[in-house]
């Protein structure tokens, strides 16, 4: 089983654009038991996301939304429904293979940027690798392509106490890519940035997504979610709404064939 769906989502990551289906969600449901007290997180989502799809997904406080990322990202499991990754079952994973394919295909950006601040910026990007045993040739690689393409190539030695907010998300940002991921997983990126730094960072997403990369990200801001191809609005753990900004965009301009 881990060898199918490794293949098929390396496969994924490698054909941007195709209109195949990545993440498949039917009646998804999450309920989080505490002091016997029940919490509905999730209630019936059925999701779609295309390979090479750019999706937001909005709402209010409390609605879901990181709770529905974590599940994309195998970061956690839904109490009831299915999740397919690439048309492979992920409920039938066991704990070893989620974190296998974790690592491997899932890239993750951070509100908090999650860097850790005893390591430079080199060690932190090249750090996922070196958990898959990757040669150091290839690591070295691989964190000064990325670290390139963010703009963050001179900063190698810099620990995060020494950047600014919007370079520790650029380092974020670029310790997901270097991963070559099958998909972008954002929660609130722009969160702890000011509005130019925040501009910036969707400005990257953006520039990732034209190349080809699955995006999906979490985000409260309207300005931010209508970079976004669709739309997903969630409300007390159901999906109310869906937006198709491409839609949107060619009525107010129409292509001249």
């Amino acid at each position: 089983m881990e060898t199918n769906l490794q293949t098929g989502v390396e496969q994924a990551g490698k054909s941007h654009g195709s209109g195949e289906v990545l993440i498949r969600l039917e009646g998804v449901t999450k309920v989080f038991y505490t002091d016997e007290v029940e919490t509905h997180a999730l209630a019936g989502v059925h999701l779609d996301i295309k390979k090479g799809e750019y999706v937001s997904i909005s709402g209010p406080s409390g609605c879901g939304k990181s709770t529905l990322l974590s599940i994309i990202g195998l970061l956690d499991s839904p109490t009831d429904g299915k999740y397919w990754l690439d048309g492979a079952p992920v409920e039938s994973l066991n704990l070893s293979e989620r974190s296998r394919i974790r690592n491997r295909e899932v890239g993750f950006i951070f509100q908090s940027f999650n860097l850790i601040g005893d390591l430079n910026v080199y060690e932190n990007v090249e750090l996922p690798l070196t958990y898959r045993g990757m040669p150091s040739a290839e690591r070295k690689q691989r964190v000064m392509e990325s670290l390139e393409r963010v703009g963050m190539a001179h900063r190698v030695r810099h620990y995060p106490s020494q950047l600014s907010g919007g370079q520790q998300q650029r380092v974020a940002v670029a310790r997901a890519l270097a991963g070559d991921p099958a998909i972008l997983l954002a929660d609130e990126p722009t969160g702890n940035l000011d509005s130019k730094n925040g501009e910036a960072v969707m400005e990257l997403l953006r520039e990732l997504h034209r190349e080809g990369a699955t995006i999906c990200m979490v985000t409260h801001d309207p300005r931010y979610a209508r970079h976004a191809d669709r739309t997903v609005h969630l409300f007390d753990g159901r999906i109310v709404d869906e937006q198709d900004h491409r839609a949107h965009d060619e009525e107010e301009n129409p292509s001249v064939s």
